[in-house]
């Protein structure tokens, strides 16, 4: 059964890299629809993981890699999100909807001593996948402009953490994003024989990483936790190869370009891709019974090759609240008593900024945690499910508003694998 498991964690991987994403059509700028953090428990809970450390010992945090004092099973865990997105502009007074179902993360983890963990993650960070057409007449002449984009960005992340006390630990992750992006933009008219196409192309091999520490006060006559974290994301290496192509062809069949002449072709190399970020989290709670986090995440401007032309990025931030509750795990007469409760809310500051407003976004989630029949307090196995629901965007100055519903099913098999026995 444990061969089972491995051999999947490498073959769904090439599938993951493989998978096409749904999106919004602000996913035209920049580097895509931003994913990531998408695992189960975290945006369960608002997207707070700064300031959680699990009361279980089955669950690695990677958003904190501090964050894992109390983990001591291997964990290993595949989730899939279903995503249903509904758009609506006054432009037209269009509307339509998108859905997506795909493979949003792949880890596993596990304890190397009582004071070190590591954990190995795989999940889509962004996506491009849109087609927008927009025709005019104008005296009597149609005039198109289509808009596409494709390709995945995706990320593969290795965590380290270290207990330094029985209350201060540290731990660092090293982040590596990989893919192509793609964009094209093509103009013609009913009278034109050719087609005036711009694509960007965007190769992207990068490294950065991630350091992080947590404080945790418990309290021993109620069992109270007092918890403080924070993660700052740096260090760029490697970065994004830019190639945009300026030109004019027809098409011979459906996807075949012919009689191509190239009006302008240039390449650009970038290293701010991904930017500064820090996060910032307070926690309180109660020992396997209930917990509540607050958290701050500021994310660094940043300018990036669109179309040709630089476009920049703001300063965004994201203030995130959520927690769990777990109502009695020793009454075994009652499954529902057994069940993890997550809740959470959060707004988001954007960083794109178009026709002077800028695309915020805001939602609230919730999600369970349905232990498996052998699962108990000290192995917490199960069935993870979240929903999200939410808004971006705006209907302001004929741009797009997007609601959002969110589905995430997945699953924790966690047991004590790799331990030498002291007894037959």
């Amino acid at each position: 059964m444990k061969k089972i498991f491995v051999l999947s964690f490498i073959s769904v991987g090439y599938f993951l890299n493989a998978q096409s994403l749904s999106n919004s059509p602000y996913a035209t700028y920049g580097i895509g629809d931003v994913k990531y953090d998408n695992t189960i428990e975290t945006s369960s809970m608002g997207g707070i993981s700064t300031a959680f450390i699990s009361d279980f010992s089955s669950n690695f945090n990677f958003g904190n890699p501090a964050n894992n004092s109390n983990f001591e099973l291997t964990s290993i865990k595949l989730e899939a999100t279903n995503e249903n997105n509904y758009f609506k502009t006054d432009y037209n007074n269009t509307k339509s909807t998108k859905h997506s179902t795909y493979l949003s993360n792949i880890s596993i983890a596990f304890p190397i001593s009582s004071k070190i963990k590591m954990g190995f993650l795989y999940q889509p960070y962004s996506s491009k996948s849109y087609e927008v057409l927009n025709s005019e007449t104008i005296g009597g002449v149609v005039h198109s402009n289509k808009f596409e984009g494709s390709g995945t960005l995706n990320t593969a992340q290795l965590a380290v953490s270290y207990k330094v006390n029985s209350q201060f630990a540290v731990g660092a992750r090293a982040n590596y994003y990989f893919g192509n992006l793609y964009d094209l933009n093509e103009f013609t008219t009913s009278t034109a024989d050719l087609i005036n196409g711009y694509e960007t192309k965007n190769s992207i091999r990068n490294f950065n990483f991630t350091l992080g520490t947590s404080y945790q006060s418990i309290d021993t006559r109620n069992d109270h936790k007092l918890t403080i974290g924070a993660t700052a994301t740096f260090g760029n290496t490697s970065n994004m190869t830019t190639n945009y192509i300026n030109s004019t062809y027809y098409y011979s069949d459906v996807d075949t370009k012919a009689g191509e002449t190239i009006i302008d072709n240039k390449t650009k190399s970038s290293n701010n891709l991904l930017p500064l970020q820090a996060s910032v989290g307070v926690g309180y709670g109660s020992e396997n019974h209930w917990f509540l986090s607050g958290q701050i995440d500021y994310k660094k401007g940043e300018a990036i090759s669109y179309f040709g032309n630089s476009f920049d990025y703001k300063d965004s931030y994201r203030v995130s609240a959520g927690g769990w509750y777990l109502p009695n795990y020793n009454n075994f007469r009652s499954y529902f008593s057994r069940i993890v409760y997550r809740y959470g809310a959060f707004y988001e500051k954007g960083n794109l900024e178009i026709a002077g407003s800028n695309i915020n976004k805001f939602g609230v989630s919730a999600g369970v945690m349905l232990p498996f029949k052998t699962s108990s307090i000290t192995r917490m196995s199960g069935l993870e499910i979240g929903v999200e629901l939410g808004k971006r965007g705006t209907l302001k100055n004929d741009l797009i508003n997007q609601n959002f519903v969110n589905l995430k099913v997945g699953f924790n098999f966690a047991d004590r694998w790799f331990r030498k026995q002291l007894y037959n």
